[in-house]
């Protein structure tokens, strides 16, 4: 077989994890939000978010031993901060961690967090090449970095590619957080949801949203139209760092989201997970703040900055207990609606084995412990989304 790849189709069928593929003019944009929610939306930090894509992969068959890839990313600059390292391509070859890859150029995205503005800077495509693969048919799987939007540009192959047909194993929708969408992680393979997933054979659609999940109505509508056997979504630390309503408006909140998803998923297993552990957050509400004294260090730290005295505001306690309540309240009438206290995935005592390195977000290892929890306690016989 040739070691010269040749001009491969690029098409959406071999995109898995997209709500929707944008042809741009470049190339195919994978978006975790469908357009109608896009149009909703007026928060630049949701749209950067749900661009990046987290659980998004390339899915093919083929007996290709070399496949190059050319991309260009959007690599995010954040005044003041130390650069963040280029995004990771996982390779996956039936199912194993074979071969990850860089690209180094792109896009550039000026963030200043002090001001609110993003600034966009457009660069030059980039090009990850996986060579030395075995000869023979084989599932190949090219995850995109999770926190880096990546358009897709060219792909070559030294043989045909066939897109991987939809699998019969489940599909599990969830929302969520930074935290789910893989903050902090090193590699789009080990985020807690793609670790639970693999744990719970289902196939993965995260629509955990960086800094956005803050129970908006369109969120609620897309995941409605969203085939799935399996719904979760995680709420509780966005709002508090958000600072975005308070407890009064809460359970209403919490409910309308719930309402549109049943709309959609009427008796689809479906749970409500609150916050992780968050020492900043627990008892003391947003809005949430970078650090500048770490910063000048050299180093990204976040605080909390509300008032702890003001009973209204949201904190992680009074949210998980809010939570509960509406669960508890609307269980009575669906018995497919389930609750899991985060902390039962990291709690204080895993905090202080496994610090969260900036106060907010977990690290690889703290994310591998919290998606063998979650499949441990979700996916186990008996547990909501058992077989």
């Amino acid at each position: 077989m040739s070691t010269h790849p040749t001009a491969t189709p690029l098409t959406p069928e071999l995109i898995h994890g997209a709500l929707e593929v944008e042809r741009t003019d470049r190339g195919l944009l994978p978006h975790r939000l469908p357009a109608l929610a896009r149009a909703r939306n007026t928060d630049p930090q949701l749209a950067m978010a749900e661009s990046q894509p987290s659980g998004v992969h390339l899915a093919m068959r083929t007996r290709a031993t070399v496949i190059e890839l050319d991309t260009i990313p959007t690599k995010r600059h954040y005044a003041g901060a130390p650069p963040r390292p280029d995004g990771i391509y996982d390779l996956r070859v039936d199912g194993g961690l074979t071969a990850q890859g860089t690209v180094g150029q792109g896009d550039v995205l000026r963030i200043d967090v002090s001001t609110g503005t993003f600034t966009p800077v457009r660069g030059e495509p980039g090009t990850v090449r996986f060579e030395g693969l075995e000869e023979r048919v084989k599932d190949v799987r090219i995850w995109l970095p999770h926190d880096e939007t990546t358009e897709l540009v060219a792909l070559r192959t030294d043989a045909p590619v066939q897109p991987i047909a939809v699998s019969e194993r489940r599909v599990w929708l969830h929302h969520g957080s930074s935290l789910s969408h893989g903050s902090n992680a090193t590699n789009p393979t080990a985020i807690w949801p793609v670790i639970a997933a693999d744990q719970g054979a289902v196939d993965l659609v995260n629509l955990g949203l960086g800094g956005s999940a803050l129970l908006d109505s369109f969120t609620a509508a897309a995941m409605r139209e969203v085939p799935a056997d399996l719904v979760s979504v995680k709420i509780g630390i966005n709002l508090a760092n958000a600072d975005l309503m308070r407890l009064r408006a809460l359970g209403p909140a919490v409910h309308g989201f719930l309402d549109t998803l049943r709309q959609g998923h009427p008796h689809t297993p479906l749970l409500v997970v609150s916050a992780l552990y968050c020492p900043m957050h627990e008892h003391t509400p947003g809005p949430g703040a970078m650090d500048m004294d770490a910063l000048k260090e050299g180093r990204v730290a976040f605080k909390a900055t509300g008032d702890p005295n003001d009973p209204t505001r949201l904190t992680l306690t009074n949210i998980r207990r809010e939570l509960e309540r509406v669960v508890a309240q609307r269980a009575d009438q669906d018995q497919n609606l389930h609750y899991l206290d985060g902390r039962e995935l990291y709690g204080e005592a895993d905090f202080a084995e496994l610090p969260l390195p900036d106060g907010l977000h977990p690290d690889t290892p703290t994310h591998r412990r919290i998606g063998e929890r979650f499949a441990a306690r979700v996916f186990a016989p008996g547990a909501p989304f058992a077989t």
